[in-house]
């Protein structure tokens, strides 16, 4: 039950605040203008601020451990791999780059921290999943969404150039870089500086729910059911299901197990919705997978964890 509770209380908030932008919408507090603006706002300043703030607080090197690194890297990649397999089944080619992102992208910066703290009391090996998949993770969806893009084109030397420029370019990848080289450079971050950062990117998440709460459309949402539902229990049941068991297998235990749980079951990020709208995309398969997603999670996530429990392996 207590499991229940605090998963509960990660969740209903997120999904809460996607509601009130809803309602707020139909109210008429907020338009499509405004929910626009607000998603590109989130996207461009403190969502690349978020992640910079994560990854440069982090020590690398007290905590390293290469084995763990290369299995959260190897599984994101292969979680990647099987989302565009079956991305390739629906008639609607133009939801492909979505349905990817949005099947194996999980909130493992926010919520792996707080679940592995929750549990044992310090970070664990959070920030050693977070190198791991994170990084792959955000260029992977720049490099997915490019790619499959609503309209696509030849992909020729113009087009292949356009994508890897967007990819140097993209806001995200360049606080990632700069995240990782300040960690790496064991440059403070303290006092004016790192309450600033922290303000800046604490807006992200509150502003890109209400922000999809917004521009939610229920039509639309249900016309994208199947994706929508697939996508939601590869992210929630599926991945899990595949490499839990290797972990296991691997000697895995304990705070490494709980990382590897949540970076393969959470809640699909909100990020994605923001990164897929301000990247061509219409949004609203990721928007429907992340209210599905953070709303079954507190109990796929609790019953994960009960199963390992009575396992003995955390």
């Amino acid at each position: 039950m207590e499991n229940l509770i605090f998963s509960l209380n990660a969740t209903v908030p997120i999904f809460l605040l996607m509601v009130l932008g809803f309602i707020l919408k139909k109210l008429g507090l907020i338009d499509d203008v405004f929910a626009s603006k607000m998603n590109k706002f989130v996207f461009l300043v403190p969502l690349p601020v978020l992640l910079f703030e994560d990854l440069s607080n982090v020590d690398f090197a007290g905590v390293w451990n290469l084995k763990f690194v290369l299995f959260c890297f190897a599984a994101t990649l292969i979680c990647i791999a099987l989302a565009a397999a079956v991305s390739f089944l629906w008639k609607d080619k133009s939801i492909q780059g979505e349905f990817i992102q949005a099947s194996y992208r999980s909130s493992a910066a926010l919520l792996g921290i707080a679940f592995i703290q929750n549990i044992y009391g310090d970070a664990g090996m959070a920030p050693l999943m977070i190198i791991g998949s994170v990084p792959l993770y955000n260029i992977m969806a720049v490099v997915v969404l490019s790619f499959f893009q609503p309209e696509r084109k030849k992909l020729d030397k113009e087009v292949w150039a356009k994508t890897l420029k967007g990819i140097v370019t993209n806001p995200i990848i360049i606080g990632i870089v700069v995240g990782l080289l300040w960690s790496a450079l064991r440059i403070p971050l303290s006092g004016i500086l790192e309450k600033t950062v922290s303000d800046v990117g604490a807006t992200a998440t509150p502003l890109g729910l209400m922000a999809m709460g917004a521009s939610f459309d229920l039509k639309k949402a249900f016309g994208k059911a199947k994706p929508a539902v697939t996508a939601s229990i590869m992210k929630l049941l599926l991945f899990a299901a595949l490499f839990l068991p290797l972990a296991v297998g691997l000697g895995f235990r304990r705070e490494e197990l709980v990382a590897i749980l949540v970076m393969l079951s959470s809640a699909t990020t909100v990020s994605c919705y923001v990164m897929a709208r301000n990247m061509g995309h219409e949004g609203v398969l990721t928007s429907s997978v992340v209210m599905l997603t953070t709303l079954f999670s507190a109990f796929t996530m609790t019953g994960w964890l009960y199963i390992l429990k009575c396992m003995g392996m955390v």
